[in-house]
């Protein structure tokens, strides 16, 4: 019974506001169901669908690079060469 006492307020209240602020507080209703909405999947998904970064196709892609093999002194020349 509070929880209809509530609806009919919130209700209410949005009613009794001008329609620019209507429109606002339902954008800002559609955010908070998009917003919590995401979170559960997002910690459904993390809880049932753990991947291992291993499992992906870019790791690896540059192992057959021989310029590559020491991936510090790479960072380092290029940097060098485009900035003196």
């Amino acid at each position: 019974m509070a929880t209809t006492m509530f609806s009919e307020q919130l209700l209410y209240d949005v009613n009794s506001l001008p329609l620019t602020a209507q429109r606002q507080a339902l954008d800002f209703i559609e955010f908070l169901k998009y917003r919590y909405t995401q979170k559960t999947e997002h910690a459904f998904r993390k809880k049932t669908s753990l991947k291992s970064i291993e499992d992906e196709p870019f790791v690896g892609m540059w192992k057959d690079r021989s310029d590559m093999k020491d991936s510090s002194s790479w960072v380092r020349n290029l940097r060098k060469n485009e900035w003196g």
